[in-house]
C-alpha cells in the first residue's frame, strides 16, 4: 500500500532513495528529500506492507503528465513485484493523467510494461 511521505519517515525514505545510483551522495540525497518536502509538484510515496519496503517519487509540473522520477525497493525485497505494484498504484492514483518515466526510471518502467504484456499474452 502506498503511503504519503511525512517528515517523521525521513530516515527511512533517505535510506531507500540512497539505493538509487544518482542519490548516493549525502548532500544530493538531502537536496532530493528537501525538494519532496517543499515543492508542491514533487510527491514521494512509500510502499508499506508490514514494513516500509520501497519508495516512489513523482513530479506533476506538466498538466496531464505524471513523471516517475524515483523508484526504489529495499534490496532484500527485490524481485518480488513490489516495484511493479508501486507503479500500478501510481497509475491508479493518477488515472486521469499520463504516467511516464524519466531517464533514471525509464528502463524499469519499460521492464514492467514488457513483463505485463508477456503475462497478458500467456493468459
Amino acid at each position: 500500500m502506498l503511503i504519503r511521505y511525512k517528515k517523521n519517515l525521513e530516515k527511512i525514505a533517505m535510506g531507500l532513495l540512497s539505493f538509487m545510483p544518482e542519490e548516493k551522495e549525502v548532500k544530493k540525497l538531502q537536496q532530493t528529500i528537501k525538494e519532496y518536502e517543499t515543492n508542491p509538484n514533487w510527491k514521494l510515496f512509500l510502499w508499506k506492507q508490514e514494513d516500509i519496503l520501497g519508495a516512489i517519487g513523482v513530479q506533476t509540473e506538466v498538466e496531464g503528465v505524471v513523471m516517475i522520477q524515483h523508484i526504489t525497493v529495499n534490496p532484500s525485497h527485490r524481485n518480488l513485484g513490489i516495484g511493479k505494484q508501486m507503479v500500478q498504484a501510481i497509475k491508479e492514483m493518477y488515472s486521469d493523467e499520463y504516467v511516464e518515466a524519466n531517464d533514471r526510471t525509464k528502463f524499469f518502467l519499460e521492464k514492467c510494461e514488457s513483463e505485463r504484456d508477456q503475462l497478458d499474452k500467456n493468459s
